[in-house]
């Protein structure tokens, strides 16, 4: 193996985090000795320990002479924990290959730098793309300060997401929901309009076995406050967060009332037409550690989203049925070439047929 194996083996440690290292990035690490793996790490759930410092204890006396396959540059800064890079200096690792630079100006090129002032040889920006799109959610964060948006649509062949408006329609099958609740895991947050609350009442969780826990923080974009106290929502905020976005002339009655329910009532800018500035919001979020929001519903939101310049990704699942002129459009009234058929996205790898269903990726081009 080489070390783009090596890496590709610290991604796939990471990812088994993803969603639950709160503000911190789900970082993968991988001690190799003597052309063998001592440890694999990731960044722990809540975001501590970090995992190079998982895994310089898991390799034990292994770690000296050894090398460490880290996908972001370790940290040289005290914060909650002592710096990675010390650690790995003290267990006498021999080499560090990183994945990508850690942008935290905290950081930011001074974790390789103690590395190399110790006599530890580096190598950096291996497999950088993939790292990149692993850490996106950390990244878009930290360099853009908005969350990263990925945008779920689940559509007839058609181009509907419901037989009416108001009337919930299941459309793809039970493999595409298993997909999307692993999806939600790996999210910080998932999004919607009050309007899909109004309509479809949902939990919003993750209900894969073994995942419950990992449900992220529920975001509502609620201007009015119009969200029912009796949503499954509001009557779940205790068990699993749900943050309301709406703006600074909310009811006060309405506010307190959402709150004592342990909902967290959040004031953001309006646009022109009294809506929440969605840009304001997914700063707002960014600002208490939310970097990979999951958009999930529904049409006006999609289009709000597109139309604001914000999907960074999107995630087009559809059925082979139709369901017809009287159905509600994907995005209300905005095509889906939108998405589909031109820039800024382009589509990324092969079309994955998932049960009867199809998934198309797409990623904006920056």
């Amino acid at each position: 193996m080489d070390d783009e194996d090596y890496m590709r083996r610290a991604i796939a440690a990471g990812r088994r985090t993803r969603g639950a290292t709160a503000e911190n990035p789900a970082v993968g690490c991988v001690i190799v000795k003597d052309g063998a793996i001592v440890a694999v790490a990731a960044t722990g759930e809540g975001g501590r320990p970090h995992a190079e410092t998982m895994a310089i204890e898991m390799a034990a006396n292994a770690a000296r002479g050894a090398t460490a396959y880290v996908t972001l540059e370790p940290c040289s800064h005290h914060g909650r924990t002592p710096p990675c890079a010390d650690a790995m200096v003290s267990a006498g690792i021999a080499r560090v290959v990183t994945g990508i630079e850690d942008p935290d100006p905290r950081v930011s090129g001074a974790g390789h730098a103690r590395l190399r002032e110790a006599g530890i040889e580096v190598r950096e920006s291996v497999l950088a793309d993939e790292v990149r799109h692993e850490l996106r959610g950390y990244l878009m964060r930290r360099v853009s300060k908005r969350a990263y948006v990925t945008l779920k649509l689940a559509v007839s062949a058609d181009g509907k997401i419901a037989e009416r408006p108001g009337q919930p329609t299941a459309i793809t099958g039970p493999e595409v929901r298993s997909r999307v609740h692993l999806l939600r895991a790996r999210a910080d947050a998932i999004l919607v309009g009050v309007s899909t609350v109004l309509a479809d009442d949902p939990d919003l969780t993750c209900r894969l076995p073994g995942l419950a826990g990992r449900s992220p923080v529920r975001v509502v974009s609620d201007s009015k406050l119009s969200i029912p106290l009796a949503s499954k929502l509001v009557r779940t905020a205790r068990q699993v967060p749900v943050w309301v976005m709406t703006l600074d002339n909310a009811d006060p009655a309405r506010k307190a009332a959402l709150e004592a329910e342990g909902v967290e009532v959040i004031a953001c800018k309006a646009t022109a037409d009294g809506k929440v500035d969605l840009l304001d919001m997914l700063e707002r979020l960014a600002a208490r550690g939310i970097g990979h929001v999951f958009a999930e519903g529904g049409a006006h939101m999609a289009r709000a989203l597109v139309e604001a310049d914000l999907v960074d990704e999107a995630l087009l699942f559809t059925a082979p049925g139709k369901i017809g002129p009287q159905g509600l459009d994907a995005m209300a009234g905005l095509p889906l070439d939108v998405i589909r058929a031109s820039r800024p996205f382009r589509s990324h790898g092969e079309n994955q047929k998932l049960g009867a269903d199809w998934l198309a990726r797409y990623v904006r081009v920056r």
